[in-house]
């Protein structure tokens, strides 16, 4: 399949992916800093700019307009169920995230960061595999990243069960995060497992030497 880049923006892209509570945002803004760089992030564009396209997704399958109940989202499903929704729905988000991308011009690379942004969706637009990194928590950086992020912290939507649906949502980000992991291993693509034995800026220098000339 053809993938339309008029300007050559998905072309010249660094990608960064993985699983929740890794330090992405951090690490790609501060490579944003370092050299110069713009970065997309996938989950604010996703979570606000696409509502108007998920609800005409919607709308052409038949499905109700309105957002899923929360109690049926985060705590009547069971994670595995949840993991497997979710990855089933990364590539129509993910052509949603491309047309983002096509829109920005920019004399030097654009970096796009976020879990949805998956290897195996990604790689067809690759002309090495340097150009895509995956990062994903150990289970104890992700514990601590969960005790220290006040957004982490919690399901933020009114359910009946908060603590069963924090524990699904805990869970199935896990589930998410080792199918990134599979995808990209089968793919050739690094993947960096984050201990917190390095904090923010001694990841960021992997990954800006990981990118290598691309940022240079």
């Amino acid at each position: 399949m053809t993938i339309l880049d008029p300007f050559g923006t998905l072309k010249q892209a660094l990608w960064i992916c993985g699983g929740q509570w890794a330090g992405k945002s951090t690490v790609s803004r501060l490579l944003a800093h370092r050299h110069g760089i713009t970065v997309y992030h996938y989950d604010f564009h996703d979570a606000r700019a696409h509502q108007d396209r998920r609800i005409a997704h919607r709308v052409r399958n038949g499905s109700p307009v309105e957002d899923p109940d929360p109690e049926t989202v985060w705590v009547d499903t069971t994670p595995e169920r949840m993991a497997a929704d979710t990855i089933a729905g990364f590539p129509t988000r993910f052509a949603w995230a491309l047309d983002d991308l096509r829109a920005l011009v920019s004399g030097r690379p654009i970096l796009a960061e976020g879990w949805g942004l998956r290897p195996e969706l990604v790689a067809p637009l690759l002309d090495s595999p340097r150009r895509m990194i995956v990062l994903v928590p150990t289970d104890e950086f992700r514990e601590h990243q969960l005790r220290a992020l006040p957004r982490a912290g919690a399901v933020t939507q009114r359910v009946s069960d908060p603590e069963r649906a924090q524990h699904n949502r805990i869970a199935r980000d896990r589930l998410v995060a080792e199918d990134a992991v599979r995808s990209a291993t089968g793919l050739g693509i690094r993947v960096l497992r984050v201990d917190g034995s390095k904090d923010a800026e001694a990841i960021a220098d992997v990954v800006a030497e990981h990118f290598g000339p691309y940022l240079a």
